[in-house]
């Protein structure tokens, strides 16, 4: 997708999220960097969004992933993004949730 990306991982509880993701962002930014964006620097917003699922919910995960183009001609990654912040019932406030780039 031109605006975010979804990755599914599998992690041990002993893993930082957040260090995982630094590593994510800084190697795939210097990589776009090298490769595509010559005229014009790319860079990760800040933040990321993160949500864990059941082992027996990793096929629906994938399917929903390899469907997400079909996906989001219905439903905006923004609208779908404060839905899951809504199921999974997490505080935010909405002056730090992505702002479109499209």
């Amino acid at each position: 997708m031109a605006d975010h990306l979804h990755i599914l991982i599998g992690m041990r509880p002993t893993q930082s999220l957040s260090d995982l993701m630094k590593i994510v962002k800084q190697g795939s930014s210097i990589w776009l960097n090298e490769k595509y964006f010559k005229n014009e620097k790319f860079s990760w917003q800040a933040g990321f969004g993160a949500f864990s699922y059941a082992k027996s919910d990793v096929q629906n995960v994938i399917n929903y992933i390899k469907n997400q183009e079909k996906h989001h001609k219905l439903v905006s990654f923004q609208d779908e993004y404060l839905n899951l912040l809504n199921e999974f019932n997490i505080d935010f406030d909405a002056r730090y949730i992505l702002k479109s780039i499209l």
